[in-house]
């Protein structure tokens, strides 16, 4: 074997994914991370010296609450977003639905774009303060990455490859499943894993319409002229992020296909 192709193997392997020194970080820096975070916070609360103010906001209980909130309000927004966006995006590349999607997607822009604590509020004052407020506005506002992903995933796929599917026999939704969202899956979860982390940070502002989370932590550190809940509020938040973009970053390694 000459020179030449262990060098190649090498570089074959080093870019492979699950054997590169990025997928190692991955899998493995980023959780080590948000936990040597989380363990630093943990024995600064045990150690730092709070008033009875202080103590009473950054109660575990309370921070137990507001980090199980702010990840419900995160994992359902998200469930809602991927189960509306991909189905339309979908559509929206049918031949039959295709001129409604420049409409749609400006829609979805639109949502993204508006501030998001004016949409809060705004359907707060429509539809009622709480956490079913909260889902829809996050919903509204992290649809857009989803379906513009799904729309440009489905777009890009070899149309010879999908003619040689209905060459084959393949009815249209055989060429759907086996053909054109394999292909395109790995920009959908692209988009999703960027809906991830949109919703993550935005769910801060649900405490506004009183839809729980991490944002409680931080408007009471306003509040009550307390830097240390404030700042308390804000690294939780910045390590749960953290957290669910690795999540997300590790689901679309997972559910890429083989060979791509």
């Amino acid at each position: 074997m000459s020179e030449a192709q262990p060098a190649a193997v090498a570089d074959r392997s080093d870019t492979a994914p699950g054997g590169s020194r990025e997928s190692v970080l991955l899998f493995i820096g980023i959780p080590v991370v948000v936990l040597v975070g989380f363990g630093a916070y943990a024995l600064w609360h045990q150690t730092a010296d709070l008033d009875t103010v202080e103590t009473s906001a950054l109660a575990w209980s309370e921070v137990w609450l507001a980090i199980w909130q702010h990840v419900k309000l995160t994992v359902v927004s998200a469930v809602v977003v991927v189960v509306i966006a991909v189905p339309l995006g979908i559509m929206l590349t049918r031949p039959g639905f295709k001129r409604a999607a420049p409409a749609v997607v400006g829609f979805a822009n639109g949502g993204q774009a508006a501030p998001a604590i004016g949409l809060f509020v705004l359907l707060a004052m429509w539809l009622g303060f709480g956490f079913r407020t909260s889902i829809i506005a996050l919903t509204i506002y992290a649809l857009l990455p989803v379906l513009r992903n799904t729309i440009v995933g489905l777009q890009g796929v070899d149309p010879t490859l999908v003619e040689a599917g209905r060459g084959v026999g393949l009815s249209n939704f055989d060429v759907l499943r086996r053909i054109e969202l394999p292909l395109a899956l790995p920009v959908i979860m692209s988009g999703v894993r960027t809906a991830l982390v949109l919703l993550v940070g935005t769910a801060a502002l649900a405490t506004f319409i009183n839809g729980g989370g991490l944002g409680g932590i931080i408007t009471a550190g306003i509040n009550l002229y307390r830097y240390s809940v404030m700042v308390s509020g804000a690294v939780l938040v910045a390590l749960l992020a953290l957290l669910i973009e690795w999540i997300g970053r590790v689901l679309e390694l997972v559910t890429r296909p083989k060979g791509l």
